[in-house]
């Protein structure tokens, strides 16, 4: 399937499109808020396998609703050097449906769903996860690229 195309600005205000990326690998990881325990993990965990996505050819886009300022702060923080997008209006969380009810202490609420997709060189998407684990998701997705590389 075709990844759906975006535009959205990081965390110092630049642009970025799912073109820009034609002939790389992208793990495109949506997560619900800046400045959460689950979601600094995730962002740490990419953070700290940079080196060896890079080596892959692999670039990580984070994605929130969060505003650019958010993730500006979070970047600085916690020392985040690939792009956190804002996607405020909800448009990009929606299209790579990362939008849905979630249940936290028995309550729903619409809200941000982490999910992560590895989008290949030639714009499809070669796979989805839908359920996450922060503290290994970084490693799981290292792995899997290097499957979806050599198939």
């Amino acid at each position: 399937m075709k990844a759906p195309t975006f535009s959205l600005p990081d965390q110092m205000g630049k642009v970025h499109t799912l073109s820009d990326y034609k002939g790389k690998w992208i793990v495109l990881y949506f997560y619900p808020k800046d400045n959460t325990p689950g979601c600094i993990a995730e962002a740490c965990g990419f953070r700290d396998k940079s080196e060896e996505l890079k080596k892959r050819n692999v670039v990580v886009l984070g994605i929130s609703k969060d505003s650019v300022d958010s993730h500006r702060e979070f970047a600085k923080k916690h020392v985040i050097t690939f792009p956190l997008l804002s996607d405020e209006s909800k448009e990009t969380i929606k299209a790579y449906d990362a939008w849905g009810i979630k249940t936290v202490l028995g309550k729903g609420f619409e809200g941000v769903l982490r999910k992560t997709y590895i989008i290949g060189p030639d714009g499809t998407i070669k796979k989805e996860y839908q359920h996450v684990n922060v503290l290994n998701h970084a490693e799981e997705v290292l792995r899997d690229i290097d499957l979806l590389s050599v198939s």
